[in-house]
């Protein structure tokens, strides 16, 4: 593989992030700073690599304690997973965005979470494409294409779950830390369930089932993204009328 066919397939896998991104960014009446969308954005790429090596030492660790309700494919396993993942991306926001004078309305929470979903999106399929592409261009764009409205999307949306219980703690400050355990709480349990229902999927003898199963579950979650960024804007709107 050459250095062109190499940079192409790191477009590729950078795009279904970039197209997501670009439509949850229209969501914010007030652009944030292109600096802290593209720091947010590094932020999930470079947590990537932590997530896989606690993952696999969860795996190493199940096995030295022979715990097997723990195995691959177990719902335990899938929690777990989902967990680091949502719970490292929260993190990675939270050290490097929230403190900042940018992060000054409820909104924020959502589209930086979002920001930092689509990084980690964007290195799983960039890795992807370089692990697909020997068994032909034609497989490898079909697997994007089905990332881009699945795990991709998934991705954003669960984060998107994330930052709204991310700003309703941190600007209204209601049952601060109840609040963010809940919101990775439900982030984690749409993640796992995504994964469970792909998993079952590629397993059963009728995929079409388990796909439809995922594709209801993401308009679900879709729907209440939109809901939530609509709350959250008409909440603030109301707190600045009362304050004024």
């Amino acid at each position: 593989m050459n250095y062109y066919q190499a940079a192409l397939l790191v477009t590729l896998g950078l795009a279904p992030s970039l197209i997501w991104l670009s439509f949850y960014l229209k969501k914010d009446c007030h652009p944030e700073p292109k600096y802290l969308l593209t720091k947010a954005f590094l932020m999930g790429i470079i947590i990537s690599p932590l997530a896989i090596l606690l993952q696999l030492g969860f795996s190493e660790l199940k096995n030295l304690f022979e715990f097997g309700f723990l195995d691959q494919g177990t719902p335990a396993f899938f929690l777990w997973s989902s967990f680091v993942e949502e719970f490292l991306k929260f993190f990675a926001i939270y050290l490097v965005v929230v403190r900042t004078p940018e992060f000054d309305e409820p909104v924020d929470g959502m589209i930086y979470m979002i920001s930092a979903a689509l990084g980690f999106a964007a290195i799983e399929n960039i890795l992807m494409m370089f692990n697909i592409i020997p068994d032909g261009a034609g497989t490898a764009l079909n697997t994007l294409a089905l990332r881009f409205v699945g795990a991709t999307l998934l991705h954003a949306l669960a984060s998107g779950l994330m930052g709204y219980f991310l700003a309703m703690s941190w600007f209204f400050r209601e049952h601060k830390k109840k609040l963010l355990v809940f919101g990775l709480a439900i982030a984690t349990l749409f993640h796992a369930a995504f994964n469970m229902l792909i998993a079952f999927a590629q397993e059963s003898a009728n995929p079409v089932v388990g796909l439809i199963y995922t594709t209801f579950l993401l308009i679900i979650l879709a729907f209440l993204v939109s809901i939530l960024f609509d709350k959250i804007r008409e909440r603030h709107i109301h707190q600045l009328t009362r304050v004024n």
